[in-house]
Protein backbone atom coordinates (compact mmCIF):
# COMPACT_ATOMS: atom_id res chain seq x y z
CA UNK A 1 0.00 0.00 0.00
CA UNK A 2 1.15 3.23 -0.93
CA UNK A 3 0.39 6.53 0.88
CA UNK A 4 0.95 10.23 -0.14
CA UNK A 5 2.47 11.90 2.93
CA UNK A 6 2.98 15.03 2.47
CA UNK A 7 1.10 16.76 5.08
CA UNK A 8 1.02 20.37 2.97
CA UNK A 9 -0.15 18.24 0.06
CA UNK A 10 -3.15 16.97 2.67
CA UNK A 11 -3.97 20.35 3.38
CA UNK A 12 -4.41 22.07 -0.05
CA UNK A 13 -6.52 19.39 -1.11
CA UNK A 14 -8.70 19.38 1.56
CA UNK A 15 -9.18 23.17 0.99
CA UNK A 16 -9.68 22.82 -2.16
CA UNK A 17 -12.01 19.90 -2.20
CA UNK A 18 -14.26 21.13 0.87
CA UNK A 19 -15.91 24.53 -0.20
CA UNK A 20 -18.88 24.40 -1.73
CA UNK A 21 -21.71 27.52 -2.85
CA UNK A 22 -24.98 26.24 -1.36
CA UNK A 23 -28.17 28.30 -2.07
CA UNK A 24 -28.41 32.15 -1.56
CA UNK A 25 -29.27 32.69 2.00
CA UNK A 26 -25.24 31.50 3.38
CA UNK A 27 -22.68 29.52 2.01
CA UNK A 28 -22.04 26.16 3.34
CA UNK A 29 -18.99 24.27 3.99
CA UNK A 30 -19.27 20.34 2.26
CA UNK A 31 -17.26 18.18 4.85
CA UNK A 32 -16.62 14.52 3.62
CA UNK A 33 -16.55 12.41 6.79
CA UNK A 34 -15.50 8.71 5.81
CA UNK A 35 -16.61 6.07 7.87
CA UNK A 36 -16.46 2.28 8.84
CA UNK A 37 -18.88 -0.71 9.13
CA UNK A 38 -18.37 -0.39 12.98
CA UNK A 39 -21.05 -0.70 15.47
CA UNK A 40 -21.99 1.89 17.89
CA UNK A 41 -23.90 5.09 19.09
CA UNK A 42 -21.92 7.14 16.26
CA UNK A 43 -23.23 5.28 13.21
CA UNK A 44 -26.27 5.01 15.31
CA UNK A 45 -26.66 8.93 14.96
CA UNK A 46 -25.55 9.13 11.28
CA UNK A 47 -28.78 6.66 10.31
CA UNK A 48 -31.18 9.15 13.27
CA UNK A 49 -29.87 12.61 11.16
CA UNK A 50 -28.55 13.36 14.57
CA UNK A 51 -26.05 15.35 12.92
CA UNK A 52 -27.84 17.27 10.26
CA UNK A 53 -29.77 20.27 12.27
CA UNK A 54 -26.34 21.49 14.12
CA UNK A 55 -24.17 20.92 11.66
CA UNK A 56 -26.51 23.36 8.92
CA UNK A 57 -26.99 25.90 12.00
CA UNK A 58 -23.04 26.01 12.14
CA UNK A 59 -22.97 26.61 8.43
CA UNK A 60 -21.91 22.96 7.59
CA UNK A 61 -22.75 20.40 5.33
CA UNK A 62 -21.61 16.19 5.95
CA UNK A 63 -20.67 14.05 3.27
CA UNK A 64 -20.89 10.65 4.65
CA UNK A 65 -18.82 7.90 2.88
CA UNK A 66 -18.88 4.57 3.84
CA UNK A 67 -15.22 2.56 3.61
CA UNK A 68 -14.26 -0.83 3.53
CA UNK A 69 -10.94 -0.97 5.45
CA UNK A 70 -8.56 1.14 7.58
CA UNK A 71 -6.42 0.93 4.93
CA UNK A 72 -8.63 2.54 2.35
CA UNK A 73 -9.28 5.47 5.16
CA UNK A 74 -5.68 5.80 5.46
CA UNK A 75 -4.91 6.36 1.35
CA UNK A 76 -8.33 8.83 1.45
CA UNK A 77 -7.25 10.80 4.15
CA UNK A 78 -3.65 10.72 3.19
CA UNK A 79 -5.05 12.31 -0.30
CA UNK A 80 -7.47 15.04 1.22
CA UNK A 81 -10.57 13.12 0.09
CA UNK A 82 -12.25 13.69 3.42
CA UNK A 83 -11.39 15.73 5.86
CA UNK A 84 -12.59 13.48 8.83
CA UNK A 85 -11.60 9.69 8.91
CA UNK A 86 -13.08 6.85 11.03
CA UNK A 87 -9.88 4.53 11.92
CA UNK A 88 -8.54 2.12 14.14
CA UNK A 89 -5.67 2.56 16.56
CA UNK A 90 -2.96 1.26 13.80
CA UNK A 91 -4.24 3.25 10.97
CA UNK A 92 -4.31 6.44 12.61
CA UNK A 93 -0.52 5.62 13.90
CA UNK A 94 0.25 4.79 10.01
CA UNK A 95 -1.40 8.12 8.71
CA UNK A 96 -0.07 10.68 11.13
CA UNK A 97 3.86 8.92 11.01
CA UNK A 98 3.74 9.48 7.25
CA UNK A 99 3.15 12.80 7.62
CA UNK A 100 -0.65 13.17 7.75
CA UNK A 101 -0.68 16.60 10.32
CA UNK A 102 -3.73 15.13 11.96
CA UNK A 103 -5.18 14.90 15.42
CA UNK A 104 -6.94 12.21 17.11
CA UNK A 105 -9.96 13.55 19.19
CA UNK A 106 -12.69 11.08 19.66
CA UNK A 107 -12.70 7.66 21.11
CA UNK A 108 -15.26 5.43 18.90
CA UNK A 109 -15.01 2.32 21.08
CA UNK A 110 -12.44 0.66 23.37
CA UNK A 111 -12.09 -2.75 20.98
CA UNK A 112 -12.23 -5.32 23.52
CA UNK A 113 -14.04 -8.38 23.00
CA UNK A 114 -15.25 -7.47 19.47
CA UNK A 115 -12.07 -8.39 17.83
CA UNK A 116 -11.79 -12.21 18.12
CA UNK A 117 -9.57 -14.75 16.21
CA UNK A 118 -12.16 -17.33 15.01
CA UNK A 119 -11.32 -21.00 13.87
CA UNK A 120 -13.79 -22.25 11.34
CA UNK A 121 -15.49 -25.65 12.02
CA UNK A 122 -13.71 -28.49 10.32
CA UNK A 123 -10.57 -26.30 10.03
CA UNK A 124 -8.28 -28.84 12.76
CA UNK A 125 -8.16 -25.61 15.17
CA UNK A 126 -8.55 -26.12 18.56
CA UNK A 127 -5.39 -24.85 19.92
CA UNK A 128 -3.16 -21.87 19.24
CA UNK A 129 -0.74 -24.35 18.39
CA UNK A 130 -2.36 -25.61 15.88
CA UNK A 131 -2.39 -22.28 14.04
CA UNK A 132 1.01 -23.21 12.36
CA UNK A 133 0.30 -24.07 8.32
CA UNK A 134 -3.01 -22.69 8.39
CA UNK A 135 -5.07 -19.63 6.61
CA UNK A 136 -6.01 -16.64 8.50
CA UNK A 137 -7.33 -13.76 7.60
CA UNK A 138 -7.34 -10.36 8.79
CA UNK A 139 -7.54 -6.88 6.77
CA UNK A 140 -3.90 -5.55 6.91
CA UNK A 141 -2.60 -3.01 9.27
CA UNK A 142 -5.65 -2.90 10.85
CA UNK A 143 -6.36 -3.23 14.56
CA UNK A 144 -6.76 -6.81 14.09
CA UNK A 145 -3.84 -7.59 12.50
CA UNK A 146 -1.73 -5.70 15.11
CA UNK A 147 -3.31 -7.74 17.99
CA UNK A 148 -3.05 -11.16 15.78
CA UNK A 149 0.64 -10.74 15.56
CA UNK A 150 0.94 -10.03 19.17
CA UNK A 151 -0.54 -13.24 20.15
CA UNK A 152 1.02 -14.91 18.16
CA UNK A 153 4.41 -13.54 19.48
CA UNK A 154 3.75 -12.09 23.06
CA UNK A 155 0.75 -14.88 23.89
CA UNK A 156 2.12 -17.72 21.71
CA UNK A 157 5.28 -17.71 20.77
CA UNK A 158 4.59 -18.47 17.54
CA UNK A 159 6.64 -17.22 14.39
CA UNK A 160 3.97 -15.85 12.37
CA UNK A 161 5.96 -16.68 9.44
CA UNK A 162 5.12 -20.20 10.41
CA UNK A 163 1.28 -18.93 9.69
CA UNK A 164 -0.14 -18.12 6.40
CA UNK A 165 -2.08 -14.74 6.71
CA UNK A 166 -3.80 -13.86 4.43
CA UNK A 167 -5.02 -9.88 3.19
CA UNK A 168 -9.00 -9.91 3.17
CA UNK A 169 -11.09 -6.53 4.05
CA UNK A 170 -13.88 -7.84 6.11
CA UNK A 171 -16.75 -8.82 3.68
CA UNK A 172 -13.75 -10.58 1.78
CA UNK A 173 -13.58 -13.01 4.43
CA UNK A 174 -17.09 -13.83 5.22
CA UNK A 175 -17.13 -14.96 1.32
CA UNK A 176 -14.29 -17.11 1.88
CA UNK A 177 -15.39 -18.31 5.48
CA UNK A 178 -18.12 -19.41 3.39
CA UNK A 179 -16.33 -21.17 0.74
CA UNK A 180 -14.44 -22.73 2.85
CA UNK A 181 -11.16 -21.31 1.99
CA UNK A 182 -9.72 -19.63 5.06
CA UNK A 183 -9.29 -21.64 8.46
CA UNK A 184 -9.31 -18.69 10.23
CA UNK A 185 -10.31 -14.90 10.38
CA UNK A 186 -9.26 -12.06 13.01
CA UNK A 187 -11.92 -9.71 12.28
CA UNK A 188 -14.89 -7.24 13.79
CA UNK A 189 -18.65 -7.60 13.34
CA UNK A 190 -20.70 -7.66 11.45
CA UNK A 191 -17.95 -10.12 10.21
CA UNK A 192 -17.70 -11.33 13.23
CA UNK A 193 -20.98 -12.44 14.01
CA UNK A 194 -20.76 -13.86 10.93
CA UNK A 195 -18.49 -16.27 10.98
CA UNK A 196 -18.90 -16.93 14.96
CA UNK A 197 -22.30 -18.47 13.61
CA UNK A 198 -19.38 -22.03 12.31
CA UNK A 199 -16.65 -21.13 14.61
CA UNK A 200 -14.68 -21.18 17.79
CA UNK A 201 -12.67 -18.33 19.57
CA UNK A 202 -9.31 -18.64 20.11
CA UNK A 203 -8.77 -15.40 21.46
CA UNK A 204 -10.28 -11.73 21.50
CA UNK A 205 -8.52 -8.47 21.64
CA UNK A 206 -9.39 -8.08 25.42
CA UNK A 207 -7.07 -11.19 26.42
CA UNK A 208 -4.44 -9.49 23.92
CA UNK A 209 -4.44 -6.29 25.21
CA UNK A 210 -3.57 -7.11 28.81
CA UNK A 211 0.03 -8.65 27.08
CA UNK A 212 0.20 -5.26 25.38
CA UNK A 213 -1.77 -1.96 25.13
CA UNK A 214 -5.76 -2.14 24.20
CA UNK A 215 -6.98 -1.08 21.04
CA UNK A 216 -9.59 1.43 19.65
CA UNK A 217 -11.57 2.76 16.44
CA UNK A 218 -11.16 6.85 17.02
CA UNK A 219 -12.06 9.78 14.75
CA UNK A 220 -9.06 12.21 13.05
CA UNK A 221 -8.91 15.57 11.78
CA UNK A 222 -7.08 17.67 9.61
CA UNK A 223 -4.95 20.01 12.40
CA UNK A 224 -4.98 23.38 10.19
CA UNK A 225 -8.78 22.40 9.44
CA UNK A 226 -10.04 21.77 12.53
CA UNK A 227 -8.30 25.05 13.93
CA UNK A 228 -10.21 27.30 10.86
CA UNK A 229 -13.57 25.44 11.33
CA UNK A 230 -13.87 25.27 15.16
CA UNK A 231 -17.92 25.50 14.89
CA UNK A 232 -17.68 22.66 12.99
CA UNK A 233 -15.83 20.64 15.43
CA UNK A 234 -17.70 22.19 18.31
CA UNK A 235 -21.33 21.33 16.48
CA UNK A 236 -19.49 17.52 15.84
CA UNK A 237 -18.44 16.39 18.57
CA UNK A 238 -21.30 17.64 20.70
CA UNK A 239 -23.51 15.37 18.98
CA UNK A 240 -21.22 12.85 20.05
CA UNK A 241 -20.95 13.52 23.43
CA UNK A 242 -24.80 13.46 23.39
CA UNK A 243 -25.13 10.05 21.53
CA UNK A 244 -22.20 8.06 23.95
CA UNK A 245 -24.56 9.77 27.35
CA UNK A 246 -27.71 8.56 25.61
CA UNK A 247 -26.10 5.52 24.77
CA UNK A 248 -24.98 4.80 28.06
CA UNK A 249 -28.44 5.40 29.41
CA UNK A 250 -29.93 3.20 27.27
CA UNK A 251 -27.97 1.05 25.05
CA UNK A 252 -28.70 -2.04 27.73
CA UNK A 253 -32.09 -1.64 27.04
CA UNK A 254 -31.76 -1.97 23.01
CA UNK A 255 -33.78 -4.56 21.35
CA UNK A 256 -34.29 -5.47 17.42
CA UNK A 257 -36.80 -3.22 16.91
CA UNK A 258 -35.12 0.02 18.18
CA UNK A 259 -34.64 2.94 16.00
CA UNK A 260 -30.73 2.82 16.62
CA UNK A 261 -30.47 -0.59 15.77
CA UNK A 262 -32.11 -0.62 13.13
CA UNK A 263 -30.52 2.49 12.13
CA UNK A 264 -27.13 0.70 12.02
CA UNK A 265 -28.24 -1.99 10.49
CA UNK A 266 -29.76 0.19 7.07
CA UNK A 267 -26.36 1.55 7.34
CA UNK A 268 -23.74 -1.21 7.72
CA UNK A 269 -25.84 -4.47 7.21
CA UNK A 270 -25.96 -7.22 9.64
CA UNK A 271 -28.91 -9.05 11.68
CA UNK A 272 -30.39 -6.95 14.27
CA UNK A 273 -29.33 -9.37 16.94
CA UNK A 274 -25.89 -9.39 16.07
CA UNK A 275 -25.66 -5.61 16.34
CA UNK A 276 -26.92 -5.87 19.71
CA UNK A 277 -24.64 -8.52 20.89
CA UNK A 278 -21.91 -6.59 18.98
CA UNK A 279 -22.98 -3.49 20.74
CA UNK A 280 -22.42 -5.31 24.64
CA UNK A 281 -18.91 -6.63 23.16
CA UNK A 282 -17.78 -2.74 23.06
CA UNK A 283 -17.17 -0.42 25.37
CA UNK A 284 -18.41 3.38 24.41
CA UNK A 285 -16.22 6.05 26.71
CA UNK A 286 -18.63 9.28 27.96
CA UNK A 287 -17.30 12.87 26.80
CA UNK A 288 -15.84 12.70 30.45
CA UNK A 289 -14.01 9.38 30.17
CA UNK A 290 -12.78 10.40 26.51
CA UNK A 291 -10.70 13.88 28.33
CA UNK A 292 -9.79 11.80 30.82
CA UNK A 293 -6.24 10.27 31.39
CA UNK A 294 -8.00 6.52 30.07
CA UNK A 295 -7.76 7.86 26.68
CA UNK A 296 -7.31 11.46 25.34
CA UNK A 297 -5.80 13.29 28.10
CA UNK A 298 -2.73 12.73 30.02
CA UNK A 299 -0.05 13.65 27.36
CA UNK A 300 2.47 11.27 27.20
CA UNK A 301 0.67 8.95 29.57
CA UNK A 302 -2.92 9.14 28.27
CA UNK A 303 -3.79 5.83 26.82
CA UNK A 304 -4.16 6.75 23.69
CA UNK A 305 -0.63 8.29 22.88
CA UNK A 306 0.72 5.18 24.68
CA UNK A 307 -1.19 2.87 22.16
CA UNK A 308 0.15 5.06 19.14
CA UNK A 309 3.61 4.15 20.11
CA UNK A 310 2.70 0.72 20.78
CA UNK A 311 1.15 0.67 17.24
CA UNK A 312 4.01 2.60 15.69
CA UNK A 313 6.42 -0.61 16.23
CA UNK A 314 3.83 -3.00 15.37
CA UNK A 315 3.88 -1.14 11.80
CA UNK A 316 7.79 -0.33 11.53
CA UNK A 317 7.72 -4.33 12.67
CA UNK A 318 5.74 -5.06 9.61
CA UNK A 319 7.43 -2.45 7.26
CA UNK A 320 4.44 -0.62 6.79
CA UNK A 321 6.30 2.34 7.94
CA UNK A 322 10.21 3.20 8.14
CA UNK A 323 10.72 4.45 11.78
CA UNK A 324 8.89 5.17 14.75
CA UNK A 325 8.75 8.94 15.69
CA UNK A 326 9.66 10.19 18.80
CA UNK A 327 6.68 11.40 20.13
CA UNK A 328 2.61 11.08 19.30
CA UNK A 329 1.49 13.40 21.69
CA UNK A 330 0.76 15.85 19.37
CA UNK A 331 -1.22 13.82 16.98
CA UNK A 332 -3.91 13.38 19.96
CA UNK A 333 -6.40 15.95 21.46
CA UNK A 334 -8.56 16.25 24.54
CA UNK A 335 -9.64 19.88 23.74
CA UNK A 336 -12.94 18.98 22.13
CA UNK A 337 -13.93 16.60 24.48
CA UNK A 338 -13.26 19.00 26.90
CA UNK A 339 -15.60 21.35 24.81
CA UNK A 340 -18.57 18.83 24.80
CA UNK A 341 -18.46 17.35 28.19
CA UNK A 342 -19.53 20.67 29.99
Amino acid sequence: MKIVNKARAFATALTLGAMVGAGAAHAETTVVVGYQQIVGPFVSAIAAGSFDKPEQEAGYKIDWRQFASAGDISVALASGNVAVGVIGSTGVTASVTRGVDAELFWILDNIGKSEALIARNGSGIEKPEDLVGKKIAVPFVSTSHFHLLVALDKVWHIDARKVNILNLKPPEIVAAWKRGDIDAAYVWPPALSEIQKNGKEIINSAEVGKASVPTFDGIIVNKDWAKDNPKFMAAFTKVLAQAYADFKENGAKWTPDSPEVKGIVKLIGGEPKDIIEASRLLEFPTAEEQASKTWLGGGAEGGAVRALAASAQFLKDQKQIDAVLPDYTSYVTDEYAKAAAK
